[in-house]
């Protein structure tokens, strides 16, 4: 087991791209792919006629790149542990 890939074909859109990754993120990558074709999808049924695919695929890619920031950013724990932080050292205080 010293190497193991796993080799799999996504689907984009109207590609088909090999990928050769970590057995355990199967899940993970079959999902993306998902989400990404779900977006495109959606973009292309509302500006079909009126929007270059290249301007679709941009427009699923900001889309996809806020939600992706939107949940980083809700998923930040850096205030709680500056707040535990300073909690913690009044504790101490308290306690001495």
């Amino acid at each position: 087991m010293a190497d193991d890939k796993l080799h799999i074909k996504l689907h984009i859109y109207d590609t088909d791209i090999s990928v050769n990754i970590p057995r355990e993120d199967e899940g993970y990558y079959r999902n993306a792919s998902k989400t990404i074709n779900e977006t495109i999808n959606t973009y292309a049924n509302l500006y079909r006629g009126k929007k270059s695919d290249k301007e679709v695929l941009y427009m699923a890619l900001i889309d996809i790149g806020l939600r992706y920031e939107m949940e980083r950013d809700r998923n930040d724990t850096a205030p709680f542990s500056s707040i535990l932080g300073k909690l913690t050292s009044e504790i101490e205080d308290a306690l001495k």
